[in-house]
């Protein structure tokens, strides 16, 4: 039997996957493990998730095949295991998630269940070390989204005898889904070029690992499990547990497989009326008003803005605090306009905003309230908070909300609608800059079915108060891009990708980001006047911005937000006329190929970048054309070669339009000339 990516045999009592993609599999391998509690794990390689007591058990029962799903259900005397795959039409990527049901006579505990474990990948099992590479995506506070290469040999998984007890495994534990690493990966086999993908969509604790059993290598995917995440699941006789979507995909290159897998993003993606034509957003925070927006500032950048062609204005944190800039934090949790900031009232300034053809939008972290808001902790119960042995979770001034509350999910529901209705936002910025922890013990079984409830309560949230409001746009944001999961992003339709807040450090960002996130979701700041520390504006003044502000700093920032979307900042009031153009220009441009960023795909011309290169190139590809990001960040000029595989009818320069760049156009190659820090955006058509 055949289904999108997987060949299946069924023979007897068993039903095993005997090849993916291209590739056939010399033995034919389960792809459910679970383990339950007091069971036996069949193997003194108790460390891995394969051998599960339950996962050698399972036999075959029957399986329903759809035009695009397959349901294949499985039984061992505990459990029920019902693995469904889903195909779509214009990729070869395939979604599967598994659901355990308790069939025994009594209560069992599951400890750990792979929403999918494919194993074989490659000919030659652990013979192939050294032809076998892992791609992995780090991720940290303003260095997001960063690619590592490696072999499995590298990484210890190689032939000493027979088995061995390495794996490699990344996990995330928290509410910051994405914290350290992103939820997916890249295999390379580099016998025969195949490449596979895979994503698990979890907006929080979720785990992932590669390694060897039976001499064969394997991947498992799932979510949290009792030692990675502290998560244990007790399923009364009947019951049914459902794990985290998976995806994954097959090509035969790295922007193959990175196509497949953008192309099913779309699928599964946040779609939004007030987001289709990809708007400009300018957002104050930035290197402007860090955390102590006013009125009085507010409207004097109205009008610069405006002028940019930006269609929206985002006032960010501090338009509710009545505090100094430097203590927001521990006293927010009302979500009530700050009368000394704004002393006509928030609804004033943003109908001003819209006076002058924009729309407006407001800053929240609904998540969370200070330790110093009397009023909320004397509004809200004991049950309101997540909480480990008995008390809150207290993290930098903050406790967390419990979604799972009526008390919470009723108020913050009204402060959206006071939001839109009484403060006039059209857009609305849902932040959260901290992480619980491993999650909480109240109401639940385990700190880590804990954080799950709440995980999924606060996206259900999400998800109706979206729908009260369907022309209000809504952005997902956690310090950056700590949630760049497709779990949170199925509810969102723009995520920030960071927080960086220098902009010869975000190329590094923004080069890779696309492999992580659809561009028109990916959110990208643009700060051409970006000086000083976060949190410490320096005293800007029109003549420092004129001696300091060059046309290829402006240029360079614009170009960082190209790939995704465009979120402008920094006090571009003070720009002499010439840099203040080209952000006009900048503005204009993105517009232009705004419309083909939702049908683009990933392109890497060059591989993945990482701090540190010289040089960053990236871009997509649509329609045939190729748009591309080319920066020099060395301090010399620099002749970039770009391999374009296919052969190059011709190259222009889409921004900036006067430009001195040099670009050599060869046969399947472009050489581009730059000066130091500088950048170009190019557009290329190939045959």
């Amino acid at each position: 039997m055949k289904f999108g990516l997987f060949d299946f045999d069924i023979t007897s009592d068993k039903i095993k996957i005997v090849g993916f993609g291209n590739r056939k599999i010399k033995n034919g391998y389960n792809f459910v493990e679970c383990q339950i509690s007091g069971e036996n794990k069949d193997t003194h390689l108790g460390v891995k998730m394969a051998n599960s007591s339950e996962g050698g058990r399972l036999e075959y029962v029957s399986h329903i095949l759809a035009e695009n799903t397959l349901v294949i259900t499985q039984r061992s005397k505990l459990i029920e295991a019902k693995t469904t795959f889903i195909k779509f039409n214009d990729t070869n990527a395939i979604r599967i998630f598994t659901e355990i049901k308790n069939i025994s006579d009594g209560d069992i505990v599951v400890e750990e269940v792979s929403a999918f474990t494919l194993c074989g990948l490659c000919d030659n099992g652990i013979d192939d070390a050294d032809r076998m590479y892992f791609t992995r995506f780090t991720q940290s506070h303003h260095a997001e989204c960063q690619p590592r290469r490696f072999s499995f040999k590298e990484s210890g998984l190689f032939r000493a005898n027979t088995e061995s007890q390495k794996r490699i495994a990344f996990c995330n534990i928290g509410s910051w889904s994405t914290k350290e690493e992103l939820p997916q990966g890249i295999i390379e086999n580099a016998s025969d070029g195949d490449f596979l993908m895979f994503q698990i969509e979890s907006n929080s604790s979720w785990y992932y690992e590669i390694a060897d059993k039976k001499e064969e290598y394997y991947l498992y995917l799932g979510g949290a499990n009792l030692p990675f995440g502290d998560w244990s699941k007790l399923l009364k006789r009947g019951e049914t547990y459902k794990t985290v979507n998976v995806a994954l995909s097959f090509g035969k290159s790295l922007n193959a497989v990175i196509g497949e897998m953008t192309k099913y993003r779309r699928n599964i993606a946040k779609k939004c009326n007030a987001d289709k034509h990809l708007p400009v957003i300018f957002n104050e925070y930035m290197h402007l008003s860090w955390d102590s927006p006013t009125e009085e500032n507010t409207k004097k950048l109205v009008p610069v803005v405006a002028k940019t062609g930006a269609e929206y204005y985002v006032i960010d944190c501090g338009w509710h605090n009545e505090e100094n800039g430097n203590e927001v934090y521990p006293y927010v949790g009302q979500w009530k306009e700050s009368k000394k900031r704004f002393p006509h009232g928030v609804r004033a300034t943003t109908d001003y905003i819209r006076s002058y053809g924009m729309k407006a939008g407001l800053w929240i972290e609904p998540e969370i309230i200070g330790i110093h808001c009397k009023e909320m902790l004397d509004f809200y119960d004991a049950d309101c908070f997540l909480q480990r042995n008995g008390r809150p979770i207290a993290i930098m001034g903050r406790y967390f909300l419990d979604f799972r509350a009526k008390k919470v999910t009723d108020y913050l529901s009204g402060t959206i609608r006071r939001m839109v209705k009484e403060y006039g936002a059209d857009y609305i910025k849902m932040d959260y800059n901290q992480d619980c922890g491993v999650g909480t013990g109240y109401m639940a079984f385990c700190y880590g079915e804990g954080l799950e409830q709440c995980a999924a309560a606060y996206l259900q949230w999400v998800k109706s108060i979206q729908s009260e409001f369907p022309d209000v746009l809504f952005e997902t944001c956690s310090s950056g891009g700590m949630r760049m999961d497709y779990k949170t992003l199925s509810e969102f339709p723009i995520v920030s990708t960071s927080d960086q807040t220098d902009y010869l450090k975000y190329p590094y960002i923004a080069g890779n980001v696309l492999s992580a996130v659809l561009p028109e979701q990916a959110a990208v700041w643009s700060y051409p006047v970006g000086v000083g520390e976060i949190g410490v504006p320096l005293p800007y003044d029109a003549e420092w911005v004129k001696n300091n502000i060059t046309a290829n700093r402006v240029a360079m920032n614009m170009i960082n937000s190209f790939l995704g979307r465009m979120h402008l900042a920094s006090h571009i009031e003070l720009l002499p006329e010439k840099q203040f153009a080209l952000i006009t220009e900048g503005v204009n441009y993105y517009k232009k190929i705004a419309e083909v960023k939702k049908r683009a795909l990933p392109f890497f011309p060059e591989g993945f970048v990482g701090f540190g290169d010289e040089s960053v190139v990236s871009g997509f590809v649509a329609d045939g054309k190729y748009y591309v990001g080319v920066w020099n960040l060395s301090k010399n000029k620099s002749d970039i070669d770009i391999n374009m595989i296919k052969p190059v009818r011709s190259v222009k320069i889409g921004y900036p339009e006067e430009s001195d760049v040099e670009i050599h156009q060869k046969s399947d190659s472009i050489k581009v000339c730059l000066k130091s820090l500088s950048a170009v955006f190019l557009e290329v058509v190939c045959e």
